[in-house]
């Protein structure tokens, strides 16, 4: 453990370190974009934080292949590099991501060209093995041919990638969001070894997830609301690139011919996981395509109705919008894990239940606070309300445009609703 907790550490250091010079020299030559429509932020903000977490990943990634062995005497990750291929693979795919984000972070390229990139990288890793083998059907494990397989791991490397970008439009939010799903997915990763009767801790995915985290850890600090530096494209699809890699690599752990009818629950997890710890970007995507296919516009049309712009719109405040992305994706991420420890089920049932009302309830609750002023401006008589108060509210559907902004100390600004004729 201490050995990935090392990566991490390396990883979150050189991320932090890169990212206040990225931050520096994107300030000093101008290096941002103008502010869009449907950008939240209205002070120009450098997009090039992708290349400081890209730099502390590559530099954990060649730290645990070279310099690791050093320090122990032992390899630990020997398994991991055995074959060099699948990682110089993944330090490859994440330089090509990375470089085509950071040409349309400051030339904003046309979508084709981004996604015959994405496309490009996602082939790198099916060409060297890094590949979805296999998939938990019924009772039993089908492996497809090599054809499926590469097309597969293409389709869900790219998927992945343009979700996590479709949910980066708040400070914070993609970091936070990756660093709670790959904690959980780490825990998975380190334990199936025990779940499936193998004895090897050190793994590919588990690194990855290690090194990924540490990235996002050391770039949050500048990407905190106020943020002074976004991951942009670069970023975002980086992050989409290793998740997505950490949960085919699992994949690969699975040996068929250890699966019995008692285990098979966890050959269904590397499935499930990975939908569990990406189910906010999934659900945006999936939302942001139908969306746009339905009123005839390319998938990948811009447009300001995302799910974060739809909370802000809600009447969540910037930070509170944030955290109820983080809690929706704790609380089912965490669920799934669960049910792979927690005995009886029912206790990972009632988890998951209490939790998603709970969350349910937080995304929802300023419905019914501006419910509860619309009806009480719309009640109220021309003279219950505070003169120099009035004009915040449209008295027909926009009646709590302006509750967010009244003076807490001034309880006459917003006029109680009047009682009702049956008491």
């Amino acid at each position: 453990m201490r050995y990935y907790l090392l990566a991490f550490a390396i990883a979150a250091g050189v991320s932090f370190v890169l990212s206040i010079v990225v931050w520096r020299l994107g300030l000093r030559f101008k290096l941002y974009p103008a502010i869009r429509d449907r950008d939240v932020h209205r002070t120009p903000t450098p997009r090039l934080g992708g290349i400081a977490m890209w730099a502390g990943v590559v530099v954990a990634l060649l730290a645990a292949w070279f310099v690791f062995p050093l320090i122990s005497g032992v390899d630990y990750f020997r398994l991991v590099f055995a074959d060099p291929g699948p990682p110089l693979a993944i330090i490859g795919a994440a330089t090509i991501i990375v470089v085509i984000g950071v040409v349309d972070d400051l030339y904003d390229l046309d979508w084709m060209t981004k996604l015959a990139g994405q496309i490009i990288a996602a082939g790198v890793l099916a060409w060297q093995g890094v590949q979805l083998l296999s998939l938990p059907i019924g009772s039993s494990l089908a492996v497809g041919s090599p054809f499926m397989s590469l097309i597969l791991t293409i389709l869900a490397v790219v998927l992945v990638m343009n979700a996590v970008n479709f949910i980066d439009g708040l400070d914070g939010l993609v970091a936070g969001v990756t660093i709670i799903a790959n904690v959980v997915f780490f825990a998975y990763s380190f334990a199936i070894s025990l779940t499936i009767g193998q004895t090897e801790y050190f793994n590919l995915s588990a690194l990855l997830t290690a090194v990924l985290t540490g990235a996002c850890l050391g770039f949050l600090p500048l990407n905190w609301h106020p943020a002074r530096l976004f991951m942009g494209d670069a970023g975002a699809l980086l992050t989409g690139l290793l998740m997505a890699t950490s949960a085919i690599s699992v994949t690969g752990q699975i040996d068929p011919a250890t699966i019995s009818r008692t285990a098979l629950l966890p050959a269904f997890i590397p499935i499930l996981l990975p939908f569990a710890v990406l189910i906010v970007p999934l659900l945006d995507f999936g939302l942001a395509v139908l969306r746009r296919v339905s009123a005839g516009k390319s998938p990948f049309t811009a447009d300001r109705k995302h799910l974060h712009h739809r909370l802000l719109d809600m009447g969540h405040s910037h930070f509170h919008a944030v955290l109820i992305f983080y809690a929706w994706t704790l609380v089912v991420s965490v669920g799934c894990l669960m049910f792979l420890f927690v005995k009886p089920t029912s206790l990972v049932v009632g988890f998951l239940v209490v939790g998603l009302v709970v969350c349910a309830a937080l995304t929802l609750a300023p419905l019914s606070r501006r419910k509860k002023v619309e009806v009480a401006v719309q009640s109220a008589r021309p003279g219950d309300l505070a003169t120099s108060r009035s004009d915040r509210f449209d008295p027909l559907d926009q009646a709590a445009g302006g509750l967010d902004h009244l003076d807490a100390a001034d309880p006459a600004a917003v006029p109680s609703p009047p009682p009702s004729k049956d008491h």
